[in-house]
């Protein structure tokens, strides 16, 4: 898979629709974060799915998830191609920005979560877990995205900002599970039983 090299938030609610297997007759949305700019000159919209940043084109889940489009619910319109604003964002970005790295892991941008990503965590098989929010997500020079969140030991000041020197990778914590959005993660810090329903779907898989 060609890597990434820039990326542009998404700041006007586009989302992107899928379906799965279980209700094949209903469409699903979810909030994209941000558009990636590959290697190869190909755009795609990027949502935290699962346990990573995946491109909205490639998802799956347990439930064979499938990408249906990009969706604007501000016109009502269902499109598959970046928006042509976005493109020109990322093109005219990675030509203007020329970084020199030493190792494959320096982080080349780091962008805020605009959406409102929980990170999940468990040490003991989800019989405990624990919920934290996604401050800015991590470009790695060799492709690589990471969702970051504070360790509230190391917090100096507040509010917590992309960059600061208290955020840690989830890939970097064994106990990390999966990623939410803010809707989910509020129902799952309320114990809804659909929620809480849908995670052991996840542990089954």
């Amino acid at each position: 898979m060609q890597r990434f090299i820039r990326l542009a938030p998404e700041l006007d609610g586009l989302e992107m629709l899928y379906c799965n297997d279980s209700h094949p007759e209903k469409l699903f949305s979810i909030k994209i974060l941000c558009w990636g700019l590959r290697e190869s000159g190909d755009i795609v919209g990027l949502v935290p799915w699962l346990n990573s940043l995946a491109a909205c084109t490639d998802i799956s889940d347990p439930l064979n998830g499938t990408w249906m489009g990009y969706y604007d619910p501000g016109i009502d319109e269902l499109f598959y191609e970046a928006p042509i604003h976005k493109a020109l964002e990322l093109e005219t970005a990675a030509d203007y920005y020329e970084y020199t790295c030493n190792t494959e892991i320096d982080a080349v941008q780091e962008i805020p979560d605009t959406i409102g990503t929980h990170a999940v965590f468990s040490e003991d098989g989800f019989k405990t877990i624990k919920l934290q929010e996604v401050v800015s997500w991590r470009l790695l020079n060799n492709g690589t995205l990471e969702g970051m969140v504070a360790d509230q030991d190391k917090v100096m000041h507040t509010p917590v900002l992309p960059g600061d020197d208290c955020l840690f990778s989830t890939d970097s914590s064994d106990d990390f599970r999966y990623y939410f959005q803010h809707h989910i993660a509020n129902k799952i810090k309320a114990q809804d039983p659909e929620a809480l329903e849908a995670i052991a779907l996840l542990i089954d898989s």
